[in-house]
Formats: C-alpha cells, sequence, structure tokens
C-alpha cells in the first residue's frame, strides 16, 4: 500500500499547534488583570479566574485539533479556573513568594485538571492522569515565572508567558497520550468487512 510523504507526523503537528497556544494564557492574564485588578480579595479570585478560564478554554478547544469539546471544556476550564484560583489564593492569604505561589499553583491545578477531566470526551483513555498532572504542571508554570524575575507581586491571575510555554507544552505530550488524534494510523474504527457472496 502506498503511502504520502508528509512533512511532520499527525501526532507533531497536532502538539505544534496546541504548543502555539500558549500565548493565549499571557493574553488571557493580561485581560483578566485589566478588568479585574489584582488578585487580592475572594471576589477578584473567583471572577479573575472565570474570566481568564474562559479565554483558557476557548483557546484549548481551538488548538487542540478537534479533539476537545469546546461545549463543555470552555465551561469546565473556567468554573476550574475560578475556584482554583478562589481556593488557591485564599489558602496562601494572597501572597507572592515561590513557595505561595507553588502552592497556589497546585491548588488551582488540581481543581482545574479534575473539571477538566471530567469534561474530555468519551473516548478518553485514562482521564484521571490529566487530573494528576496539572498541579504538578501549575505548580511548575508559577515556579518558571517567578524564577526568572518576573514582576509575581502584582498578584496576577496566570502566570506569564515563560511559565506558559513550558506548561504547555508539557500538558500537549499528556493529551496526546489520553486523547490520540483521530487522523493518526491506528486510530480509525475499525469497519466490518462483508463477506463475498456468490
Amino acid at each position: 500500500m502506498k503511502t504520502i510523504d508528509s512533512p511532520a507526523p499527525p501526532s507533531l503537528r497536532s502538539w505544534l499547534l496546541w504548543t502555539a497556544g500558549f500565548i493565549v494564557l499571557p493574553l488571557a492574564g493580561f485581560a483578566g488583570s485589566a478588568i479585574i485588578g489584582r488578585i487580592d480579595n475572594p471576589a477578584a479570585a473567583l471572577a479573575g479566574g472565570a474570566i481568564v478560564g474562559l479565554i483558557i478554554g476557548f483557546g484549548q478547544a481551538l488548538t487542540s485539533t478537534h479533539r476537545l469539546q469546546a461545549v463543555t471544556w470552555i465551561p469546565a476550564t473556567a468554573t476550574g479556573m475560578s475556584l482554583g484560583l478562589f481556593l488557591g489564593a485564599t489558602a496562601v492569604s494572597y501572597r507572592t513568594s515561590l513557595a505561595d505561589l507553588v502552592l497556589m499553583g497546585a491548588i488551582n491545578g488540581l481543581v482545574l485538571g479534575t473539571t477538566q477531566a471530567v469534561a474530555l470526551p468519551r473516548r478518553a483513555q485514562r482521564r484521571w492522569m490529566w487530573a494528576a498532572a496539572m498541579p504538578v504542571l501549575w505548580a511548575l508554570g508559577w515556579s518558571v515565572s517567578t524564577l526568572i524575575l518576573v514582576g509575581v507581586d502584582a498578584q496576577f491571575i496566570v502566570f506569564g508567558a515563560s511559565g506558559a510555554l513550558v506548561v504547555t507544552a508539557l500538558s500537549g505530550l499528556l493529551l496526546h497520550q489520553i486523547l490520540p488524534s483521530q487522523h493518526e494510523p491506528g486510530t480509525h474504527p475499525v469497519l466490518p468487512v462483508k463477506a463475498a457472496t456468490a
């Protein structure tokens, strides 16, 4: 059977597109901060998280190469970000030291990862891995942004571009394991073959 060579395998193209979507996170954070301001009280955390989650959810659904369903993914991301940021920021009393932001990120990621895992399509394999990974990835995102001296003392809603790039690239690899592209070899459903009749 003849195959046509392509510049990059579907899995690589899907990962690159997902990773390019990292820019949505700092843009969402900028928009949320412009509307809400600092995250220094419960109302700001809930509202800021919801705004940023709405934008991130839309961006991820758009760059997922049709693997995520916008109708469930966007509200799940908005809800998870809102509740997660509220719980995380409250737990650290809105402080912005490295240790505080790592803890806040882990709590935010736990809630976000759980709501997003529930919103994954039915064909998703081992969706629990997404919920388990998000606390680690969000803690890592805040660590990267803090360590490169981003002004985190401004009490941002989400980490900056550097943290976003790391988190998005790693989550893209995980998404491929949990939810491979339907256009990749071996992911098409096998259709029954009709027996030949005389």
